[in-house]
């Protein structure tokens, strides 16, 4: 039987009621009742949805836990609908100030006016970052950071989140919203006391604590602590659009969403220095754990344009605060062998607290470097978790030597993964293993980085050893030789895990020929490199082929590196194992459709892209017109057909005038295009390493 009006009108009245008082309290640390009375009408709603429980729906107050609700076995994977990308550092205003220099170098460099930069500060909140889902104004998911690409469904735990609204009024059809889930220093310290005085191990800082919370299976424990979060973004959307980065954090405020009421904007970069000096001065007052403060141009229409680095965009930055540093005794110098047989030393370290996490091991770099710090066995060392992740020695106290003869460390003379004798070429700063074949530490680690480039789901760090140690691979090119037959026989494998690796690895035979390249793991040779060498010589044939300065020819590629590159692809074991690949499947060359289309319809002419177009980026404009054979340039001549001109052209709309070149918008272009029968273009992703791509 049908729920009386009565009720509900009342239950709507009451949820409405209920999540403003939620966002008062939660959100805007300005509540308006007692806990008694806040109380009252969340079992007034219990009762009515219990008397009508055709009136529960899964965005109800009441459900934030819901009754009943099982611990999970495991975490889903969920898959972001655009990636959450890294951000580089800058380690103060020096550093900071050679950002914004790259930032107006590259509009110049794209032919873009950038006119005044503005700025939006916020704080580096140190928490778990997360992202939320809506459909239909409704949450549906919210998943971890995870590799970027893939995080953690951990939603049932950020429903108990009172700060996360359940519902948004006046949503867009879709939309990703970004934040970072953090635990109150306060809250922390009561947990922890809490903790201790039942016996309990306690949490060495709030980050921990937050990450150990937000990944528990019952999500009554994870309510049962006072997490909350600052929201800083938006990621994917659909039915909504903004042009700049304030625009964002205004919808987000307005839409219950809890944004940190000191984020500010700049217009000048000795503004922006300045208000990051003021977030360190107050870091240890505030009732959160901060490490930095990101930066980032507030105008989202250049944001396509600048791109992303690497892993990061070029849009944003993080000014990180000084790392956290410690002194402890670096008790041993181990040896790693890398997967080109360089030899890796790090530091065994008497453990010692640095930056909320106890710390026994720590990097060395390479060789060359603990020749420089002259760190040895023995000494009492500074160590620092540099980003506050990576545990590194600074440098020894050598004053605290008091006259010990402390051995100066030194590479093997076997090498630690295969015993064979190690040599150290001419000029080179490495000592290796020349072992390039049969080296199990080389295999090792060649594979690791190779089945990430690939994007091999299923094939993680522990199966790689495991496959290793097994004999059922011996390097990247005997994985295609796997069968799920051999694979289900292992422990912890069925057919059905099998089969689904089978296809990962069948899959990734279609991958382009950069990311190929770049899985081979060639010296200095990363993601954005191996693309732009794939580019420009086509063909795996064609670059090795090349000489070295056929090679600088790249754009990103010096003299030093080329050479490099040169001697590694004429390296015995390097040349069989892309043959191997090649026998195997896997592209060594551009395909079509990444080619300049031969004999199209726009072959004989000459493109010049400037300034920021509404809906094409540069690179997805390229693409169209290389794919009806036409071909784009960076400067105008006589010899440009046309000129594609956007909002905030450079100097190139000049030339072309003076030259009389015509000069066309975006919908002029995508006229000509349609004219010739090229294909309506389609959305592209964002040129990220394979590892941080959706497929």
């Amino acid at each position: 039987m049908a729920a009386p009006a009565a009720a509900r009108r009342r239950v709507d009245e009451l949820r409405r009621e209920i999540a403003g008082h939620d966002h008062r309290y939660y959100v805007l640390d300005d509540p308006t009742i007692g806990d008694d009375a806040y109380d009252a009408l969340l079992d007034e709603l219990r009762e009515l949805e219990a008397e009508h429980p055709e009136l529960l729906t899964p965005d109800s107050p009441t459900q934030r836990v819901a009754g009943g609700t099982r611990p999970l076995d495991r975490f889903e994977q969920a898959r972001h609908l655009e990636p959450m990308l890294s951000l580089g550092n800058a380690r103060g205003a020096d550093e900071f100030r050679a950002w914004e220099g790259r930032l107006h170098n590259r509009l110049r460099s794209l032919d873009i006016a950038p006119g005044e930069l503005r700025f939006v500060a916020e704080p580096k909140i140190d928490g778990i970052a997360i992202s939320l889902l809506y459909e239909g104004g409704e949450f549906v998911r919210g998943a971890t950071r995870g590799d970027g690409v893939t995080g953690e469904d951990v939603t049932q735990n950020l429903r108990t989140i009172k700060a996360i609204p359940l519902r948004i009024d006046d949503a867009p059809k879709t939309i990703e919203v970004r934040g970072e889930i953090y635990f109150p220093r306060g809250a922390f310290a009561e947990l922890n006391e809490q903790r201790a005085s039942e016996g309990l191990s306690t949490f060495a800082n709030p980050r921990n604590a937050t990450a150990g919370t937000i990944r528990q299976l019952d999500p009554e424990i994870t309510a049962s602590r006072p997490l909350s979060i600052w929201c800083y973004g938006i990621g994917g959307h659909d039915g909504i659009e903004f042009a700049t980065h304030s625009d964002e954090l205004e919808w987000l405020r307005d839409h219950a969403f809890k944004v940190n009421g000191d984020v500010s904007g700049h217009e000048t970069a000795d503004e922006v220095v300045e208000r990051c000096r003021w977030w360190e001065e107050r870091r240890e007052s505030l009732d959160f754990e901060i490490d930095g403060v990101v930066v980032k141009v507030d105008q989202r229409t250049l944001w396509r344009e600048l791109g992303v680095s690497g892993r990061e965009p070029r849009w944003a930055i993080a000014w990180k605060f000084p790392p956290i540093t410690a002194t402890t005794r670096l008790n041993k110098v181990v040896w790693n062998v890398g997967r080109t047989g360089r030899l890796l030393p790090f530091a065994m370290l008497e453990p010692v607290h640095v930056g909320g996490v106890t710390v026994s091991t720590a990097t060395l770099h390479n060789e060359e470097d603990l020749a420089r710090k002259d760190a040895r066995e023995g000494d009492e060392v500074v160590v620092t978790r540099a980003g506050d992740v990576i545990p590194q020695v600074i440098a020894p106290l050598i004053q605290r030597r008091k006259g010990k003869r402390l051995r100066r460390a030194k590479p093997p003379k076997k090498c630690p993964a295969c015993g064979t004798e190690t040599v150290k070429p001419e000029e080179s700063v490495w000592t290796i293993c020349p072992n390039r074949r049969g080296c199990p530490g080389q295999n090792f680690q060649l594979v690791k980085h190779f089945r990430g480039a690939m994007d091999i789901e299923g094939l993680g760090e522990k199966n790689a050893m495991r496959f290793l140690d097994e004999g059922l691979i011996t390097d990247p090119a005997s994985i295609y030789d796997l069968t799920a037959e051999r694979i289900a026989e292992l422990d912890g494998f069925g057919e059905t895990s099998a089969q689904a690796l089978i296809a990962e690895i069948e899959r990734s035979k279609q991958s382009p020929f950069g990311r190929v390249l770049y899985a081979l793991g060639l010296p200095g040779i990363g993601w954005v490199n191996a693309t732009a060498i794939g580019e420009h010589f086509g063909s795996i044939d064609a670059l090795l082929d090349a000489d070295a300065e056929a090679i600088t020819e790249v754009d990103g590629i010096g003299p030093v590196l080329a050479e490099s590159l040169r001697e590694e692809l004429a390296d015995e074991a390097v040349l069989e194992l892309i043959a191997r690949l090649r026998e195997r499947g896997l592209r060594f060359e551009l395909s079509e459709a990444e080619r300049r289309a031969e004999g199209g319809p726009l072959e004989e002419k000459t493109f010049v892209l400037t300034g920021t177009l509404p809906t094409l980026s540069r690179d997805e404009a390229t693409r169209l017109i290389r794919a009806a054979g036409g071909k784009v340039t960076g400067s105008v001549s006589k010899n440009t057909d046309y000129l594609v001109a956007g909002d905030s052209p450079g100097t190139k709309l000049a030339k072309a005038e003076e030259l009389d070149t015509e000069i066309l918008d975006e919908d002029g272009l995508r006229e000509i295009l349609a004219e010739v029968g090229a294909p309506e273009p389609t959305p592209k992703q964002a040129a990220l390493p394979p590892e941080r791509q959706r497929r």
